[in-house]
């Protein structure tokens, strides 16, 4: 703000859009980056807002200004890039100098096995280092990697290695989870049959199982590491694809969404740096998988900020429910990612657990996933951080590099919503005349590009133009419902493709949560839409409890009219189901989409990214008992 000359964010945040690639020039000053060979123009429309050249003509390697500039100066080449802990308590550490010479080992390594500029990795790796390395290394060479779920089945692998056409597999032996050992080396086996790109399989021993090995494609991990720690990273193109995540669909078909070299990292950094406040004396932590947009958030969000970033194996309740706390104050975290539903998980479980910690540390914690319900919101700002620390709302996507919305530290932030759009994000909300509106829930829309904006899908550009940009013209529409207020603040109510239409009233399903969630014996809530032949569609509603000694019949009636006086009987769910968990992703977004499909019975197309899969097959059975 003060590089622009202004005090008030409202009037920055303006400015921001009215010049957009003279703000993003800003941005690259802000975050000193640094340029092999200088661009010629910050933004560049010949080829039209869908596909904009950013930072045109320069020359940048994302490995280079994550690692090298800080591992090649003397006053930051000590200072710790990582530290992981593992399901046991293992700790590791890492400087950047460190780092820097594993990743120049596995970089030489990487090129001996025939690995070239613009080949495809798939990664399907726990959190562990040399699942950062391996990134890394990558990026050094010039090539591509594609980071997969760690708690995907072979299937949902060998789709993504063939939407890809990756040449090589990262994975590991196993790794441990919850105090049990996960073994991912047999996943990615049945994952390569499927998969007839891939030449080479390069496995990271962890949990030193025995697991199968084949002689002519495994290759040891260590064994890929040369003795060399010099590799100059290549001096790409900046807007040279590193990676592309895929985001699961409605359909079988996963998104692979194309990220450049200073596409996302310099999203993320910008995001994490100048809105987060993440510095070189940081330590950032966020809850999450690599296979998530968070996993390489906190990578680039924090090695390109020159922080420290820590990195979890884990699982945030073994051996107790205070595990998350107990990172915090072993490691001196200053910025925690976590999302909602693992705070509506903890809120349940003895108090003690999150204030026996000593949270001092904490500059902030960060909020992504899904929309907050009030009272966990409450307890984690009042009985956790003490009213002291604030929550930063964060909300954005895969295909975004960060953040759209979100809570800016110099202005007041008020429970569960968002204070401000991010800077360079030009966002608006749209009735569906494409018609600017308050105070009513409307279309999510970005009116101009921003740095990060993802290169179209891999292959599939038709797609990519049908899933945002066919809506209103020249306007990427997000596929959020969201309400601005008159006193300016955002609220989320939930997915556009998730809203119901009850009688003609449209209604965000997280609205009709918040309701079950205040109730005090509901842990959470999902809400769906289901067709009804009178009003379009009738929401039912599905959800985990805290012990009761109520009755499970009493429980319901008791919880349909807690939802009829407040909503009233025309829009209050009839039908109430007790589950006994919800569908959720590793990063606990709860999966409405797999709620209703297994509800109707209908085909729920790519549910790979399910935590538990167990819990849908408990929904289907309350419908074919119904």
């Amino acid at each position: 703000m003060q590089r622009f000359d202004h005090e008030n964010y409202d009037e920055f945040f303006r400015e921001s859009i009215q010049d957009i690639g003279r703000f993003w020039g800003e941005v690259d000053l802000e975050l000193n980056l640094q340029w092999f060979e200088p661009y010629q123009s910050v933004l560049n429309l010949e080829n039209g807002t869908k596909y904009p050249k950013w930072f045109d003509g320069g020359k940048m390697n994302v490995a280079y200004n994550a690692l090298d500039r800080f591992a090649n100066d003397v006053e930051t080449q000590n200072n710790q890039a990582i530290i992981w802990e593992g399901d046991n308590g293992e700790v590791i550490t890492y400087t950047y100098k460190d780092l820097q010479d594993q990743v120049n080992q596995v970089a030489n390594g990487l090129v001996a096995q025939g690995a070239k500029f613009g080949d495809r990795f798939t990664i399907f790796m726990p959190m562990i280092p040399e699942t950062v390395i391996a990134m890394l290394a990558i990026s050094k060479i010039g090539a591509i990697f594609c980071p997969a779920f760690s708690g995907y089945k072979s299937e949902a692998i060998a789709t993504r290695i063939n939407a890809a056409q990756a040449r090589y597999l990262i994975t590991a032996d196993g790794f441990h989870r919850g105090g049990k050992q996960i073994n991912l080396k047999d996943e990615a086996d049945q994952a390569v049959a499927d998969s007839p790109s891939i030449e080479k399989v390069f496995v990271v021993r962890r949990t030193n199982e025995e697991v199968s090995r084949d002689a002519d494609r495994d290759v040891d991990w260590e064994q890929l590491k040369t003795l060399d720690t010099h590799f100059e990273s290549v001096h790409t193109n900046g807007d040279d694809p590193y990676m592309i995540i895929f985001t699961s669909g409605t359909t079988g078909k996963p998104k692979g969404t194309l990220h450049t070299h200073h596409g996302f990292p310099v999203k993320a950094a910008f995001d994490a740096g100048v809105m987060m406040d993440v510095t070189e004396q940081d330590n950032i932590f966020w809850y999450t998988d690599m296979g998530w947009m968070m996993g390489p958030f906190l990578v680039y969000g924090g090695l390109m900020n020159g922080a420290t970033i820590t990195v979890f194996e884990g699982t945030p309740t073994y051996p107790e429910p205070s595990r998350i706390w107990e990172l915090v104050e072993k490691h001196q975290v200053t910025h925690l990612g976590i999302s909602p539903t693992l705070i509506r998980t903890l809120m349940t479980m003895d108090e003690s657990y999150a204030t026996k910690h000593d949270l001092s540390t904490l500059k902030m914690v960060g909020s992504t996933g899904e929309p907050w319900n009030d009272e966990p919101w409450m307890w984690l700002f009042e009985k956790v951080l003490n009213r002291k620390v604030p929550i930063i709302n964060y909300s954005g996507g895969t295909e975004i590099s960060g953040g759209i919305l979100t809570n800016v530290l110099v202005k007041p932030i008020a429970p569960i919503a968002f204070n401000a759009a991010v800077p360079g994000m030009d966002v608006d909300i749209y009735d569906e005349n494409g018609q600017s509106v308050k105070n009513e829930v409307g279309e999510l829309v970005i009116k101009q590009p921003w740095v990060g904006m993802t290169k179209g899908f891999y292959q599939d550009n038709e797609r990519y133009e049908n899933t945002y940009w066919n809506r209103y013209p020249d306007t990427w529409c997000h596929g959020d419902w969201v309400i601005y207020d008159e006193e300016g603040f955002y609220t989320i109510t939930g997915r556009s493709d998730d809203t119901l239409n009850v009688a003609g009233k449209r209604i965000g399903p997280a609205e009709l949560e918040s309701i079950y969630v205040e109730h005090e014996a509901v842990v959470e809530a999902g809400v769906i839409g289901v067709p009804h032949e009178v009003k379009g569609e009738s929401p039912v509603a599905f959800v985990v409890i805290k012990d009761q000694n109520k009755p499970e019949s009493e429980l319901i009636e008791e919880l349909t009219n807690h939802a009829i006086n407040r909503l009233g009987k025309a829009i209050a769910p009839r039908e109430v189901y007790i589950v006994e968990d919800l569908p959720k992703t590793r990063n606990a977004k709860v999966m409405r989409r797999a709620i209703r499909t297994a509800y109707l019975g209908e085909d729920a197309g790519d549910l790979s990214a399910l935590e538990n899969p167990e819990s849908v097959n408990q929904i289907r059975n309350l419908n074919t008992v119904k």
